[in-house]
């Protein structure tokens, strides 16, 4: 069994920054891509970054050069850095990992930036 957890999420004025943090426990191990997604209000839940257990990653267009994530394999944690934000990034962030066929899911955090 895998648990996500995420932690950081919360209230920001924008053009401020917020770093999300998610920890695996659990049955733990090699893990191909951990990342991050989100999901706004009547919008579909879409990618935002991940990164491969080599370290090559991949960026939604609107948060390119924005956010950055990174990734410790030895404590299965992945960490999201958001700069800039904009009203739109407000939205609920999810932790996700994916080994094989299975993928994980943390409980999401709130994200909310004010204009």
């Amino acid at each position: 069994q895998v648990q996500l957890v995420e932690s950081g999420g919360g209230l920001v004025q924008a053009g401020g920054s917020l770093r999300l943090s998610c920890a695996a426990s659990g049955s733990v191990f090699n893990f191909v891509i951990m990342g991050w997604y989100r999901q706004a209000p009547g919008k579909k839940r879409e990618l935002v970054a991940d990164m491969f257990s080599s370290g090559s990653t991949n960026y939604a267009d609107s948060v390119k050069g924005r956010f950055t994530i990174s990734r410790d394999n030895a404590k299965n944690t992945v960490t999201l850095q958001m700069n800039t934000l904009k009203p739109e990034d407000t939205a609920v962030y999810y932790c996700n990992a994916l080994r094989g066929p299975f993928s994980y899911w943390g409980q999401g955090t709130q994200v909310t930036v004010s204009s």
